[in-house]
């Protein structure tokens, strides 16, 4: 389940869309390295607040803007944008381009921001500046290297970088020859800034899902950076909402499909195309559809109200005014295409589109399809999460548990609320959802827990870490029965977590997500955010911060509120051991016993290595039985010193007694280091 989305910096129209079918647009060899250098323990710092128990801050409380209030301090902000890169600190060559604002109660804004450098975009160098009264309060960046590149000529040739797209578009199901476009940017979501091409490869998939594919090319060397694909694919079957109350437009005698009372949102009926904006839905009555496929409308009818549920939802649970907050509507368009079983939202045209399913027999228009798809929107509007790698998994969670609130607020009495994504869409023939929610794993797929190597997996997979989070804050662990369905939640540390509810777990999310979190959010940056917007808007010291603390380390990611994820117990090795320039690999060797069965799936390495340009290490921790687990590899582009991290490890296959084993190779020239001292710390 995806969206579009463009991240307000460039000409692309990134789109995503349901499930989970095509996995070979989405997965990224090595994106793990984008965010390798984030630590997944500690807690946040958060300035400490005074509010009432369990109630938010009403002073961080983001108020709701008009259209016109809204735009006048995008407006102001504008206006200050260079005063306001001098006082961050920003060089000479960079400037900024004002994306979004929130404002709390108390005066405090969150402006977002992309970077130019040299005039040209910056991928990866988007921040958000904090402000009361004129002055900085905090910042949060997307990156804190230095953006500075030797020049802005490139040594390859633009051609060559376009080729590459297309040869890797058609590798995917492509079918164009050219691409759409190719232009200069600057990629700052590695720890080095580079000029690189950027190129779009549109047309068709080989399955008839729009191409959207975008592929960054080192324009000094030539390699390929990253890639993502900016419509991604899905199964599904709609299950339908029964009779529902539709906002239409009646002009003389003639009904439309046009929402005035939600920013004119409109729903056109494609009749089996895949281009253009197709039909209004228009007619003579104001009674839609007749609930089953032989009409037409139907599908309509659904799509409608799912955009209208959608709304409602965004504006009275977070006062926000429509997908980009501006008051502004998107539009749907069904019948997408012949036997499309897929759905997607696509920012390019600022739209929805629902295929009709296999054999043209259930469109895709369930509650929480719409509300997850056009949760993608907002997250392309607000933190603009790379959707892959880390953030990826974290873009497509969002969408899951804002489509899950979606159908929660809506309280259709045929679709009724539940954590459990696309439960009406029967991909398996056995009534299967798509996702679960309070155990990711039971999909056979998604992950239950953070581990290092969760960057490499599909996003609709690495999801499941903080849907399993949320499903743990809001309802808390073991088992218990909700709206008729039964669940079983068990944490990673096997301690209880006890949720704060829906509606609170649901703020904190949005919180972070429209002013904590950047383009390259990770898990670690994840917990972060979550921490901050809990402090802000029930105090450091609250009950609710020390749930998102406890559910965090319910899937794997830092420590309980107690410290030490429940009273861990830890085995060091401070003996120094030298590593040779690009010679063999290492080892420091900590010896476990008098633990019984085997190791955990959340199992803390500590390490603390000096050694320049970091990048030139693999790491890798060997098990009693000989398995290696890959903590870092290399990266050319890593220039930064040192590696002090602590990595999680589902070891949960080793005995945990035995001789552990921490490998280190350098695998270039000119750099040495050592290895001061390691840790393992069994929660």
């Amino acid at each position: 389940m995806r969206s579009n989305s463009s991240r307000g910096r460039t000409s692309h129209t990134p789109q995503r869309t349901l499930t989970h079918r095509r996995t070979a647009t989405v997965a990224l060899a090595g994106v793990a390295a984008l965010i390798a250098a984030a630590v997944q323990t500690g807690a946040a710092s958060a300035a400490p607040a005074k509010p009432q128990a369990g109630k938010a801050d009403p002073a961080h409380v983001a108020v709701r803007l008009t259209p016109s209030q809204r735009a006048e301090l995008l407006r102001d902000a504008d206006a200050a944008k260079a005063a306001t890169a001098r006082s961050i600190g920003l060089g000479g060559k960079e400037k900024l381009v004002v994306r979004d604002v929130v404002k709390d109660a108390d005066g405090t804004t969150h402006t977002r921001y992309e970077r130019t450098y040299g005039g040209l975009p910056v991928l990866g160098g988007d921040l958000v500046v904090t402000a009361r009264s004129g002055k900085t309060m905090d910042v949060v960046r997307a990156t804190n290297a230095t953006l500075k590149v030797p020049g802005l000529t490139p040594a390859v040739a633009k051609a060559a970088a376009e080729k590459q797209a297309v040869q890797r578009a058609k590798a995917l199901g492509g079918t164009k020859s050219a691409a759409d476009s190719v232009h200069k940017v600057i990629w700052a979501a590695d720890s080095k800034p580079v000029l690189a091409y950027e190129t779009v490869v549109g047309g068709l998939q080989d399955d008839g899902t729009p191409n959207r594919l975008h592929v960054i090319t080192d324009a000094t060397t030539g390699k390929k950076l990253y890639e993502y694909q900016g419509i991604d694919t899905g199964v599904g079957n709609t299950q339908y909402s029964g009779q529902v109350t539709l906002t239409t437009t009646q002009s003389g005698s003639t009904y439309t499909l046009n929402d005035g009372a939600r920013g004119n949102h409109k729903t056109y009926n494609l009749n089996h195309g895949s281009s253009g904006t197709g039909t209004l839905y228009s007619q003579n009555n104001d009674t839609w559809g007749n609930g089953t496929n032989s009409n037409a409308a139907t599908a309509g009818a659904d799509a409608h109200y799912g955009a209208a549920a959608t709304w409602d939802f965004y504006k009275n649970t977070f006062g926000r005014s429509g997908i980009k907050n501006n008051g502004v509507g998107a539009y749907s368009r069904v019948h997408y295409g012949n036997s499309y079983v897929n759905a997607f939202w696509d920012d390019g045209c600022f739209c929805m589109t629902y295929g009709d399913g296999s054999g043209n027999a259930k469109p895709l228009t369930a509650i929480d399809v719409a509300g997850h798809e056009m949760s993608h929107g907002v997250t392309s509007n607000t933190a603009g999460l790379n959707y892959s790698g880390e953030s990826g998994g974290l873009n497509e969670a969002t969408s899951d548990i804002m489509g899950t609130g979606v159908e929660f607020y809506a309280n259709n009495s045929t679709d009724v609320g539940d954590y459990l994504i696309g439960e009406k869409i029967d991909i398996n023939g056995n009534g299967s959802p798509l996702r679960y929610m309070d155990k990711p794993s039971k999909d056979g797929a998604s992950k239950d827990s953070w581990y290092s190597g969760i960057g490499g997996v599909d996003v609709h997979y690495s999801s499941g870490p903080a849907n399993h989070f949320f499903y743990l804050l809001s309802e808390g662990s073991g088992t218990k029965v909700i709206n008729g369905v039964t669940y079983n939640s068990p944490t990673a540390d096997n301690l209880p977590v006890t949720g704060i509810g829906r509606d609170k777990a649901l703020q904190i999310w949005y919180r972070a997500l429209t002013t904590k979190w950047t383009s390259t959010t990770n898990y670690a940056g994840a917990r972060t955010g979550t921490l901050a917007a809990a402090g802000e808007l029930y105090g450091a010291t609250s009950a609710e911060y020390k749930a998102v603390q406890d559910a965090w380390a319910g899937v794997g990611v830092g420590s309980r509120s107690g410290g030490g994820g429940g009273g861990g117990t830890s085995y060091e090795n401070t003996t120094p051991v030298s590593i040779p320039d690009n010679g063999p690999a290492v080892t420091s060797d900590i010896t476990v016993s008098g633990r019984t069965g085997n190791a955990p799936n959340n199992l803390q390495v500590s390490v603390d290595i000096t050694h320049t340009w970091r990048g030139d290490l693999v790491i890798d921790l060997v098990g009693p039985s000989g398995t290696s687990y890959r903590l870092k590899s290399f990266s050319g582009s890593d220039s930064a010193d040192d590696v002090n991290q602590t990595f999680t490890v589902n070891a949960a296959a080793e005995s945990a007694n035995g001789t552990w084993k921490l490998k280190v190779q350098d695998q270039a020239t000119y750099d040495t280091g050592t290895i001061n001292s390691w840790k393992l710390t069994f929660p």
